[in-house]
């Protein structure tokens, strides 16, 4: 890892991980617009291997992600955005299991997915928790010498998912990882000007 860029490989792997969940969900992506249940089952049977295969991407991409907040939390030295960030990967790390669960079940059973007969309580569980952990998440960047719209993207999306979530009681989980996507690329493009003047001078000296 380069030590100018402390965040580097916590940035990476949740690029990489939302990378993953996007390319599963999208497997059959066209199904979700779908509003007739019968067609959506139609669908789902035609396309059979490519939408299990997607699950197990997208569940592969729903636990990675957090792995990725946690390494960040592990990264940083500010006590206030250290605290914040580990918040936000607890958050993470507890509702993904709830995703992976529904992934599982939508792969499993073709038709319950289709005609919504599923519980949504592990649904909105993941959902809240996620939205409560952009909240921290965008709260800790702010504390940290990353741009602004880092941490403020992040805390700003946190109320507007959650009045979205609690009108509806149902919200795209894309809008998320959209979000970390786009803290992922700002962690691994950060460096700390500090640490990268202090590694030129020491290049001068021994010049």
């Amino acid at each position: 890892m380069n030590a100018n860029k402390p965040y580097q490989r916590a940035g990476s792997v949740i690029v990489a991980a939302s990378t993953c969940w996007g390319i599963g969900i999208s497997c059959v992506g066209n199904v979700h617009a779908k509003r007739d249940p019968a067609a959506r089952l139609a669908m789902l049977r035609r396309n059979q291997g490519l939408w299990v295969a997607g699950q197990f991407l997208a569940a592969a991409g729903t636990m990675a992600v957090p792995i990725g907040f946690v390494r960040f939390a592990q990264a940083i030295r500010s006590r206030p955005a250290k605290s914040l960030a580990a918040g936000a990967a607890a958050a993470l790390l507890a509702g993904a299991p709830l995703f992976v669960l529904a992934l599982a079940d939508r792969a499993s059973d073709l038709e319950k997915f289709a005609y919504r007969r599923g519980p949504s309580w592990p649904f909105l569980t993941y959902s809240g928790l996620h939205i409560g952990g952009l909240a921290a998440l965008g709260a800790g960047l702010l504390f940290l010498p990353l741009k602004p719209w880092t941490g403020v993207t992040a805390a700003a999306s946190a109320p507007l998912f959650g009045a979205i979530l609690a009108g509806t009681k149902d919200i795209p989980p894309f809008v998320f990882y959209l979000v970390e996507t786009a803290v992922g690329v700002q962690l691994m493009r950060y460096e700390e000007p500090g640490l990268a003047a202090g590694s030129q001078r020491g290049g001068e000296g021994h010049g």
